[in-house]
């Protein structure tokens, strides 16, 4: 399994120099297109916690029950680096369904799944219709913060 050995923001964008400027495009857009999602590093919840253990780059931030007395911290966006790629996560639903389903097709992205999409080159997205995902998700969280708590508890 691949992983980035990193414990900070500047860390984690500095451990492929190569997709450095992919993951520096990447910010400007989701900047501009939700303002009100701010960067942060995600170190992933330790053994024995729930939650996924990889590290990535998130975009505002919610919390969710895992249990009695257990609540995991996740990004609304959540991008990770990959051996061959860069995968985008979103935890925001449109109408009970995971947004990336209603863009599915319409990124230019490698690969796209429920709620997941990932990417070679910045330059192989539309990023039109990717700006128009991210003020999406941005408008929803910031609408119903409790959006993404409902997707991932699945309620």
């Amino acid at each position: 399994m691949f992983r980035v050995k990193a414990d900070s923001l500047d860390a984690y964008l500095d451990f492929d120099p190569s997709r450095r400027p992919d993951l520096d495009k990447l910010h400007k857009l989701i900047r501009q297109a939700a303002p009100g999602l701010k960067r942060h590093f995600h170190a992933g919840t330790p053994a024995g916690e729930p939650g996924m253990r990889f590290k990535m780059i998130g975009y505002g931030k919610f919390h969710y029950g895992a249990g009695p007395g257990k609540a995991v911290s996740w990004p609304v966006i959540g991008v990770a680096l990959q051996k061959n790629y860069i995968s985008i996560y979103i935890s925001v639903t449109k109408g009970r369904t995971p947004i990336v389903l209603t863009y599915a097709g319409k990124l230019g992205a490698l690969r796209s799944g429920r709620n997941n999409f990932s990417f070679e080159k910045f330059e192989d997205l539309d990023t039109r219709v990717l700006s128009r995902l991210f003020k999406e998700v941005g408008d929803i969280f910031a609408s119903d913060p409790g959006n993404p708590v409902r997707y991932k508890q699945g309620s």
